[in-house]
């Protein structure tokens, strides 16, 4: 199928503004039907052939499940453009990468594209946290576009978002117990996170978007029979620094005690 679909820009005529407008003010966007039926049709396609021929070769510190033992309980993927050609140009070229500029009013740097599911019955709780903290840059600039694969609620565990919360800079983080997520909030919820998180249900093919500060988390999947599959893009102002080396030592030590703990 041609990638015209997916990594054609879209028409941002009159729209940018507005946009660039409510995330500055609630630090995420939400985009009903970012994707056509087509693009996203396109997209699952590569998804699934991905999973299918690409993920048995990848090393295990990119490829996360809820139990190691049961291949049905992948959860996450890292870093999939490095992998895979066709996410390689995804991130780098088009839509993704034009929203991520016009959010950001900036230069990008593509960083990762990341697979997420909740499997049915497995799917463990996201701790609350902002993706800065991972991130490690100065200025902490950066967004992470979330694209819904299959339709998302509050059953099978959508994003929850604190509104307002990217003005507030970085939160105390502390490790979890969640692999994927090692580090979450310590001093979450706090009376003004909960008055003013929101839960963000979503159908295939919308986007949301959020800001590196912005907390967030989701329930664990509470259904039976369904899973809850969705990609993530994440960019970089090109005016944000990184620090690559302590960014690297973090990763380092993580992978060291996933090993040990039995989780990879």
């Amino acid at each position: 199928m041609s990638k015209q679909n997916l990594f054609a820009v879209p028409r941002m005529t009159t729209r940018p503004a507005a946009w660039r407008s409510a995330f500055d003010r609630d630090g995420y966007l939400a985009l009903p039907g970012f994707l056509s039926p087509l693009a996203l049709h396109e997209l699952v396609e590569n998804v699934d052939r991905f999973l299918r021929d690409v993920v048995p070769a990848m090393p295990r510190e990119h490829v996360f499940y809820e139990a190691k033992d049961r291949p049905d309980t992948l959860k996450q993927l890292q870093l999939m453009q490095q992998y895979d050609a066709y996410f390689g140009e995804l991130i780098e070229k088009g839509r993704f990468a034009d929203l991520a500029a016009t959010l950001l009013a900036d230069d990008v740097l593509p960083i990762n594209v990341q697979y997420f599911n909740k499997p049915p019955g497995a799917g463990q709780p996201t701790p609350a946290h902002q993706d800065g903290y991972y991130f490690m840059l100065a200025p902490c600039e950066a967004v992470t576009i979330w694209l819904a694969l299959e339709g998302v609620d509050e059953e099978n565990g959508c994003v929850r978002y604190v509104r307002g919360s990217h003005r507030h800079g970085v939160r105390p983080h502390g490790r979890t117990q969640t692999l994927g997520f090692s580090q979450g909030i310590t001093d979450y919820p706090r009376a003004d996170d909960l008055a003013n998180e929101t839960p963000m249900p979503a159908q295939p093919g919308d986007a949301l978007a959020h800001h590196a500060l912005t907390i967030h988390r989701a329930e664990g999947n509470r259904s039976a029979i369904r899973t809850r599959r969705a990609v993530g893009f994440i960019y970089y102002a090109a005016r944000a620094k990184a620090d690559a080396e302590a960014n690297k030592a973090y990763e380092s030590r993580l992978v060291e005690e996933l090993k040990t703990a039995g989780k990879l």
